[in-house]
């Protein structure tokens, strides 16, 4: 078992193991005990009832976060044209086609998420070895393979994640920042799970959301009693 600093175990052992935390309160917890001299990003993991291995038990899905996730994403866009110009109208950090292929092909990866028309994904494709492996590939699934490039670059830049369950049936997401305080936090988390319920598979079957943790980047993580996840989507 790796070795923990004296701030992290300060804040394990500030947890309360026979308690049931709510969402509010382990969100509470951790911010409270977060200790970085950064500001660090709050995480979600869950655990799902569902075999992956299967293809009608794969969970995967996008989600615009209310309140973003409280940093500044870069997006690129491979289009042509009049797209080019809607890319550019809309936001986009990085607009083109095969001049950034090449730079890309070089080995720059100095943005966030990706954006391409479909008219582009042959071209694109190329480069699907580098990009792929980053997350960085677009995906007509996720809403990034798209000729709606303005609403494309829009949602991204608004904070919305894309998430797909592990081969060990986990699913991990940002939820925003400890400098959001935990209301914002809850409310990005309530959008989060709304979505995952909406996406159980008919096919699941027992209990659907097995366990949930939450932690900051560098802070020990909270197990969140998963009744409650019904309530917070109410909320």
């Amino acid at each position: 078992m790796p070795k923990r600093g004296k701030k992290y175990q300060g804040a394990y052992n500030n947890l309360d193991f026979d308690k049931k935390y709510g969402f509010s309160d382990a969100v509470s917890f951790i911010i409270e005990n977060s200790y970085a001299k950064f500001d660090e990003t709050v995480d979600v993991a869950v655990r799902l009832g569902v075999d992956p291995r299967h293809a009608d038990q794969m969970v995967r899905g996008t989600v615009i976060l209310p309140n973003g996730l409280g940093k500044k994403v870069s997006v690129l866009v491979f289009a042509k044209g009049e797209k080019e110009m809607e890319a550019q109208e809309a936001g986009a950090d990085f607009v083109g086609n095969d001049d950034l292929i090449d730079k890309i092909k070089g080995g720059w990866f100095e943005f966030d998420k990706a954006v391409a028309t479909p008219d582009m994904m042959g071209t694109v494709g190329k480069i699907g070895r580098l990009l792929g492996p980053r997350g960085l590939m677009p995906n007509a699934k996720t809403g990034t393979v798209t000729f709606d490039i303005a609403r494309a670059v829009n949602e991204l830049k608004a904070g919305k994640i894309d998430f797909r369950v592990e081969k060990t049936g986990i699913v991990h997401a940002p939820m925003g920042k400890v400098s959001f305080g935990p209301g914002k936090v809850v409310e990005n988390m309530s959008a989060f799970f709304e979505t995952i319920m909406r996406l159980k598979p008919a096919s699941s079957k027992g209990t659907y959301l097995k366990s949930i943790a939450i932690s900051t980047t560098m802070g020990p993580g909270v197990k969140v009693d998963s009744a409650f996840a019904r309530d917070l989507i109410k909320e």
